[in-house]
């Protein structure tokens, strides 16, 4: 079993249960204590002037998603290695390794935590692909 610790006020543990299959891009287990939780609504490819980023093209908008995500922690306070649950929507669940890759390129390959990747026959606008929401707890 694999665990990670971060050590501050509050601390997130994620656990890789040696009975589970080894998780691509995720952690299957994250323990979270102290702090304040923050919870970012689901985030899509729209820039702030609600203009389409990425076309459809899934890899451009999932960066852009995930930026804006970035975007919506920081302005609670928080960063990557605070977001404790991860939940993607996609018109494509079977494009994983691409969606995990884009997440990456903008949160970098540290640790990742638990999400679930649910495949959806639409979103908000009919040109979205994704869209992406967290949890986070940072310290009080």
């Amino acid at each position: 079993m694999i665990k990670h610790a971060y050590a501050c006020h509050m601390t997130r543990e994620l656990i890789e249960p040696d009975a589970l299959f080894p998780a691509p891009g995720f952690s299957h287990v994250a323990v979270a204590e102290g702090g304040r939780f923050v919870f970012v609504a689901g985030q899509v490819a729209l820039d702030e002037d609600f203009e389409l980023i990425g076309g459809d093209d899934l890899a451009a908008q999932t960066v852009a998603a995930i930026s804006n995500v970035g975007t919506a922690l920081a302005a609670a306070g928080a960063g990557w290695d605070d977001v404790v649950r991860r939940t993607i929507y996609t018109l494509d669940p079977t494009r994983t390794a691409e969606i995990a890759a884009a997440i990456e390129s903008v949160t970098g390959p540290g640790d990742q935590p638990p999400q679930t990747v649910l495949g959806v026959t639409g979103l908000a606008l009919p040109s979205l692909l994704i869209e992406i929401e967290v949890t986070a707890l940072v310290s009080a």
